[in-house]
């Protein structure tokens, strides 16, 4: 399987345009979705985006629940309903819609950042702060697994 990976600092243009890094491009050729589905990350200050596997985890996330259940309408209205599917131009760019903007926090630069099935866009320095973060509770989540398994 094919996975969004590394981090990818881009510029938008004038026009607002951004270029969708080569490797992301290839995979979402691979996955077979027209377009770009994004919404905005939950926890943290960045837009989550991907093709038909990113569909594939809210679809899981979702039918977890009663169709007619109060938790199903609020993931299908947020993960679903609140999204937006982007079109890729011919030279693979998207158009950065305000609304990723404002969620993001992005103004004329924007990091892709891999996380295998999906990825994110971050403000850069928003990323920057969230990584120092990451990895922090990283290292701590694997320093508590190898405790769990010895």
């Amino acid at each position: 399987m094919e996975r969004f990976l590394g981090r990818h600092p881009k510029k938008i243009d004038a026009k607002g345009r951004v270029s969708i890094p080569a490797p992301f491009r290839a995979v979402l050729a691979h996955d077979g979705f027209e377009g770009l589905f994004c919404v905005r990350a939950l926890w943290e200050p960045a837009v989550e985006a991907g093709g038909n596997a990113l569909i594939a985890q809210i679809d899981a996330a979702v039918s977890g629940y009663d169709g007619f259940s109060p938790e199903h309408l609020h993931l299908a209205a947020t993960l679903m309903g609140a999204g937006d599917t982007l079109s890729i131009d011919g030279e693979g760019r998207i158009v950065v819609p305000d609304w990723i903007r404002e969620a993001a926090g992005i103004t004329d630069e924007i990091v892709f950042v891999g996380l295998g099935q999906k990825f994110q866009f971050w403000a850069p320095e928003a990323f920057k702060a969230f990584e120092a973060k990451a990895r922090a509770a990283a290292a701590e989540l694997l320093a508590r697994g190898r405790e769990v398994r010895t």
